[in-house]
């Protein structure tokens, strides 16, 4: 690992513009001697109100995908991680992991990505039935389910938020996750998941697993402990959860 003035590492995290979660969690949870640098995917129409708007979204962030790649990497990181979950898992498992394969050849550093890392956290926690909670319209929400099925889970209940643009979805209440939290332990899964980087829920999956008896995994804290983990960095957190407690 590059040491750059006593620092452990250093990432390069491309976010669409519309995402303003990311960089307040990664914040969170980073561990003294990590840091994050942004390059923002730039998103001129934000709308998520029907499948047709989710799809145009994510066809923005293909075409701004390579601009800002090339514009973090002048941070020389040592990493890139890829904070935009429905941009890997619409190819599905194989096609979301060529495409972070072919970022990581045109980079010329490793990369993470949150459906990748959340995965890897699942596995880690031992988890076979698993339950949704998303901010995405019906068609995105199919085919996060079949990522996590290809990926080996059994997903028994999706609790979609329906948000209606990419900003709204960072505006979404406490209130409504705990219920999506509480809706999805009540449909009898293992493990809680919240997907969609720009939901936050970092500390409130953290806090439901006190009151809910599961482990709940938030991307965000999933993308940040596989990151670290790749990177070699062993730190762990004892106020985010069972993930970054004991793995």
């Amino acid at each position: 690992m590059t040491d750059h003035d006593g620092l452990r590492s250093r990432w390069g995290v491309i976010i669409p513009s519309t995402n303003v979660m990311v960089e307040h969690d990664f914040a969170l949870l980073c561990p003294d001697g990590v840091t994050f640098h942004s390059g923002r995917a730039y998103i001129s129409t934000p709308s998520m109100a029907s499948d047709e708007d989710a799809r145009a979204l994510l066809d923005q962030m293909d075409a701004e995908f390579d601009r800002a790649l090339r514009d973090v990497l002048t941070a020389e990181p040592d990493r890139i991680v890829i904070a935009m979950s429905a941009e890997v898992m619409r190819r599905g498992v194989r096609g979301g992991a060529e495409f972070v394969d072919g970022v990581a050849q045109r980079a010329g550093v490793p990369v993470t990505s949150g459906p990748e890392a959340t995965v890897e956290a699942l596995r880690a926690l031992d988890a076979r039935r698993i339950g949704l909670l998303t901010p995405y319209q019906p068609e995105s929400d199919a085919l996060t389910v079949l990522y996590f099925e290809d990926s080996g889970f059994e997903v028994v209940h999706v609790e979609g938020l329906r948000c209606v643009s990419a900003t709204d979805i960072a505006a979404v209440s406490q209130q409504r996750v705990v219920a999506g939290l509480r809706a999805l332990a009540d449909s009898g899964v293992d493990t809680l998941v919240q997907v969609g980087t720009n939901l936050g829920a970092v500390r409130l999956a953290a806090q439901a697993e006190l009151w809910l008896g599961r482990p709940a995994v938030a991307m965000n804290a999933a993308t940040v402990w596989w990151a670290l983990r790749q990177s070699g960095i062993p730190d762990r957190r004892q106020d985010m959860g069972v993930l970054l407690r004991e793995h």
